[in-house]
């Protein structure tokens, strides 16, 4: 396990982040429409992934059961092959979202991708450490390889290249095929969050930052609440600056500028009195006045449940 070290604005340690250097264990797929409820399905009952017979229960061919395994751990639907109690709650069958209809659900899931303990190191780097907002695949597998160096120096580029593939796959709409749709052609669902676009050419990609319109207020606010559990040594106050900026926050996470955070915030607060935007010393500060991490939860469950 890889310990990211961050500073803040005034160059004090901030926070650490447990990475694992893993890359390339999707077997070359993306996560494909129905994998994660799936594979969360499939294990509620058998130990499904270690079964001769996978590919058969799971109706998919044995690198897939690999990858939909891979996936499933990596979102932390599952853990050790058994539901997580996140996954339980957004994928049992009477869970918040089962068949993960509501786009704060992949939304929900790119951030549990993410956040400590990540398992797709690439992820992590793609979307927290790498700071081009345009760039080319070329580009950002050099970065990539420069932190490989830093994390895992045996790692071969060619597992780079897969994950880097994998990562532009998966985020960024491929529109029409002259030969046809396939099944390998299909779009990754996590291409509607709109986080990742094409930039003029088919050789150039940008992050989209700033507010998202099918991203809700609640999703923003349990990230961040859930952020300043890991980080806050149980202050109750963080600043809309870290939210944004620090390396492992929902503003790197989903590619928020801080007026979109703040006005996530705001739309929450008018629901809850628990919550709240303050500004000391020209310095505008997310305050709570409950643990934040029970406050993320009960934030997710009003949401979906009303």
């Amino acid at each position: 396990m890889v310990k990211q070290i961050s500073l803040n604005l005034d160059g004090d340690i901030k926070q650490v982040v447990n990475v694992n250097p893993v890359f390339a264990r999707h077997e070359t797929f993306h996560p494909r429409f129905g994998w994660i409820k799936k594979g969360f399905d499939a294990a509620l009952n058998s130990e499904v992934f270690l079964r001769e017979d996978a590919p058969v229960r799971l109706g998919v061919g044995k690198n897939m059961v690999s990858s939909i395994r891979y996936w499933c751990h990596t979102f932390k639907v599952l853990e050790n092959d058994r539901p997580t109690d996140f996954g339980d709650r957004l994928l049992k069958d009477d869970g918040w979202d089962p068949y993960l209809e509501d786009p704060a659900s992949l939304w929900l899931l790119h951030w549990n991708l993410l956040k400590p303990p990540c398992n797709a190191a690439a992820w992590y780097f793609t979307f927290n450490v790498f700071r081009g907002t345009e760039f080319s695949q070329e580009e950002l597998l050099n970065a990539l390889c420069d932190y490989r160096d830093s994390v895992a120096p045996r790692i071969v580029e060619s597992s780079l290249k897969k994950d880097v593939t994998c990562i532009l796959r998966m985020y960024v709409e491929q529109g029409a095929y002259k030969t046809g749709i396939s099944e390998d052609s299909l779009d990754c669902p996590f291409t509607s969050l709109g986080i990742i676009h094409k930039a003029g050419d088919s050789r150039h990609y940008t992050f989209r930052v700033g507010s998202k319109g099918n991203l809700p207020a609640e999703i923003v606010v349990s990230a961040s609440l859930e952020y300043a559990s890991w980080v806050g040594r149980q202050q109750r106050t963080i600043s809309i600056s870290r939210l944004v900026y620090d390396i492992g926050s929902p503003g790197m996470a989903f590619k928020l500028s801080e007026s979109a955070v703040c006005d996530a915030i705001e739309q929450v607060a008018r629901r809850s009195n628990s919550i709240a935007l303050s500004e000391s010393a020209g310095l505008i500060q997310f305050s709570f006045t409950e643990q934040p991490e029970v406050l993320a939860e009960d934030i997710l469950d009003k949401y979906y449940k009303y």
